[in-house]
């Protein structure tokens, strides 16, 4: 399994996606297909990013898998204080919204913390 990241803006939040693919593509071909991947999307995407909408073409067309929040199964928020370590709910909320359930204390750390665990191959074909 390799892994390829899209990034809008080094100063946006939230504006990465990472994709995998069973094949290893090198940074130009992979540059070459997200350029191919914009240029058909870049005018009527409807997802909430260029990065995103790329990320779902790529997935659609060329066999990458995009690693969305949707896929996450669990989150846990991690801090060397032992009370700042617990399970965070995911579900269909977006990052940074608040609940009913919220205390002034979470809402700062509301959906900023996510683990994603992901079932890897490490024998690389020579």
């Amino acid at each position: 399994m390799y892994f390829y990241e899209l990034h809008e803006s080094d100063d946006d939040l939230y504006s990465d996606a990472l994709l995998t693919h069973e094949q290893e593509f090198t940074a130009e071909e992979f540059f070459e297909l997200v350029q191919e991947a914009r240029r058909r999307v870049q005018d009527t995407f409807e997802e909430d990013t260029l990065v995103e909408a790329i990320a779902r073409e790529l997935e659609r067309t060329d066999d990458f898998t995009y690693v969305s929040d949707g896929m996450l199964v669990a989150a846990v928020n991690v801090s060397r204080i032992e009370d700042e370590n617990f399970l965070a709910e995911v579900g269909e909320e977006e990052a940074g919204e608040d609940t009913d359930e919220d205390t002034d204390d979470e809402d700062d750390l509301d959906g900023g913390f996510r683990s994603l665990i992901v079932d890897l191959n490490r024998e690389r074909p020579n």
